[in-house]
């Protein structure tokens, strides 16, 4: 069963109109929320990652919601699942890690319960006073799809932490794509750019599971052609462009802008417009096909 397919059974079930993007919009509370989870051996392995990192981690792909709908992030709640062989020095750590990702994110509460393996579920709220807020069904023909740092760094750095399975230690992470993956920063400038500046309906999404997929999501939400020129998407060298399209957790922001807006942010890349036609993703000028076969799934077997 694909993942979308779940969502539009549980969107069709609650008949809710604040299903869709990554963060729900209440607009008369002024408030954005989201909640994501991190579940141990399917998003980590203790092996690959410290209790430091796991919860830098856990606030940062949390915080990337709230940027990706353009809030700025306010609060923060965790709560754990433990095995019953976890230890104070495990507790200690992941919050200490959290707090340093969090800054000025207040974490306010939670929960601790007991379990087989390591489950984390964290809510998010984020603030949209004096702010435009996104939603992935907003870009129009004639908007530049503009992207944030570099893609496939994440996925560069899980495969070079497989090959070798260190246990990183939370200080001296100096090759940078294992730093991106076990410790990956959410793009809360980036997106406080736009959504202070902005004054069009516009789409944003980060790219935790794949750059190719955000794209392939706004195209379908807003009924749109996206086009992509592969060769400007910002990357290392080492990575190849399949990583670059497909890898995940890279945590950037890639929205579909009205180009006026360009003037007045920077930190970005063009690469690629919106066209009118049928929904569609175009790389180098062939439509993306059946896709997920290849984008990133929960539940792919």
């Amino acid at each position: 069963m694909k993942e979308q397919e779940f969502i539009q059974i549980i969107k069709s079930t609650l008949n809710s109109p604040y299903i869709g993007d990554d963060c729900a919009y209440l607009k008369d509370l002024g408030i954005v929320i989201s909640q994501d989870s991190l579940v141990e051996d399917v998003h980590f392995k203790k092996g690959l990652i410290t209790p430091y990192q796991l919860g830098y981690k856990t606030v940062m792909v949390n915080i990337s919601d709230i940027c990706a709908s353009g809030a700025k992030p306010k609060y923060m709640t965790i709560s754990l699942s433990l095995p019953k062989d976890t230890d104070n020095e495990f507790i200690e750590q992941f919050y200490k890690g959290a707090k340093s990702a969090a800054g000025e994110v207040e974490i306010v509460g939670g929960d601790i319960t007991g379990s087989d393996k390591i489950y984390i579920s964290a809510a998010v709220i984020g603030s949209t006073k004096g702010r435009k807020i996104s939603s992935r069904s907003n870009a129009k023909p004639g908007y530049k799809i503009i992207v944030s740092g570099e893609h496939g760094n994440s996925a560069k750095g899980l495969e070079i932490l497989m090959q070798k399975s260190p246990l990183v230690q939370t200080k001296g992470i100096n090759n940078k794509f294992i730093k991106a993956h076990l410790m990956p920063e959410a793009q809360v400038e980036f997106s406080r750019q736009i959504a202070e500046n902005i004054k069009e309906d516009y789409a944003m999404m980060d790219t935790s599971d794949g750059l190719a997929d955000a794209l392939f999501q706004i195209a379908h939400a807003s009924n749109v052609i996206i086009d992509i020129d592969t060769s400007n998407i910002p990357h290392d060298p080492a990575v190849d462009i399949q990583t670059v399209l497909y890898g995940g957790e890279d945590y950037q922001l890639v929205a579909a802008v009205p180009e006026n807006i360009l003037q007045k942010i920077s930190g970005y890349t063009i690469i690629g417009s919106v066209k009118k036609g049928s929904p569609a993703v175009k790389l180098d000028g062939k439509i993306l096909k059946e896709p997920e076969n290849s984008l990133f799934n929960h539940f792919k077997e």
